[in-house]
């Protein structure tokens, strides 16, 4: 999942960077629409426990999420532990660049899957 975040005013802070929470609601869109789109919503649920982000660069372009995993991880990881048990934890870890190529932020949202 790859998501973009413009950089146009109504995303900007008063320093005219890219705001805070508009690239925390990025990572939590782009870390979570994987497991939206991959679990049954009838029967798993999840809920992000908290959102960890480092901001490290101040974004003046357009910015970039992406987060990836195989099928492999969301079998090892969700799906069999699902098997035998109510609820995992699963990390997402997502970064956020600009068109430059600066690494704005560095986030981890650990999320319950669970059944529902």
């Amino acid at each position: 999942m790859r998501t973009r975040l413009p950089y146009k005013t109504k995303n900007l802070n008063h320093l005219k960077g890219l705001h805070a929470c508009a690239l925390a609601t990025l990572t939590e869109i782009t870390g979570g629409f994987i497991f939206v789109t991959q679990l049954d919503p009838e029967s798993t649920g999840s809920f992000w426990k908290k959102l960890e982000v480092d901001y490290l660069y101040q974004g003046k372009t357009n910015a970039f999420a992406e987060f990836r995993i195989t099928d492999t991880w969301m079998a090892e990881k969700v799906i069999n532990p699902l098997q035998t048990a109510t609820s995992v934890e699963v990390v997402s870890e997502v970064a956020i660049v600009d068109e430059k190529g600066n690494q704005l932020t560095q986030a981890a949202l650990p999320a319950n899957q669970g059944m529902g």
